[in-house]
């Protein structure tokens, strides 16, 4: 079983900005998100910490694990943001009106990001063991999407989804605290 975080809050997220891969660390209210979700997932027993190399997603991992006895989290770069290209940093609202389909030039088409997270998931759900993995919210529902077959709404900033293997498709379930 997987426990999927999204990263605290950024300066960027509370502008409503395209993050992707620029290296934006949490503000305040990221860093309480995280110690909330660290709160929820100390209730049960994990294996690991797995994080994005992003300083976001690398900081929500370290404040998680400090709420239960677990060693420092482990990089996994499969796990970082999509590229968004020439949109990334701008406000969500101004990309959807320059390119409202969603392809962004010289970014990571969205094909592209639910085959690398749809894998990257999947692999660490073959894993033995249990994981935290603390990653971002497009990556995320690309990944959900792609390993349930179904479609999933967005995640918020620290919201914990609960990725199970089945006999068929694994599910995922939130969590609220």
């Amino acid at each position: 079983m997987l426990a999927l975080v999204r990263h605290g809050r950024t300066a960027w997220n509370l502008e409503r900005r395209l993050q992707g891969r620029s290296d934006i660390a949490l503000d305040a209210h990221g860093e309480l998100q995280a110690h909330a979700a660290g709160r929820l997932l100390a209730r049960a027993q994990w294996g690991r910490v797995v994080t994005s190399p992003l300083t976001r997603a690398a900081q929500t991992a370290a404040i998680i694990g400090s709420h239960f006895e677990m060693a420092a989290p482990v990089v996994e770069p499969g796990l970082i943001e999509r590229d968004f290209g020439e949109a990334e940093g701008m406000q969500v609202a101004e990309a959807a009106e320059r390119w409202p389909a969603g392809a962004y030039p010289g970014s990571e088409t969205a094909a592209e990001l639910g085959e690398r997270a749809g894998s990257t998931l999947t692999a660490l759900l073959a894993a033995p063991g249990t994981a935290v993995v603390v990653s971002h919210g497009v990556f995320l529902r690309a990944g959900i999407e792609a390993v349930t077959g179904v479609a999933c709404p967005r995640i918020l900033n620290g919201q914990v989804v609960l990725l199970e293997p089945t006999s068929g498709w694994p599910t995922a379930r939130f969590l609220g605290e």
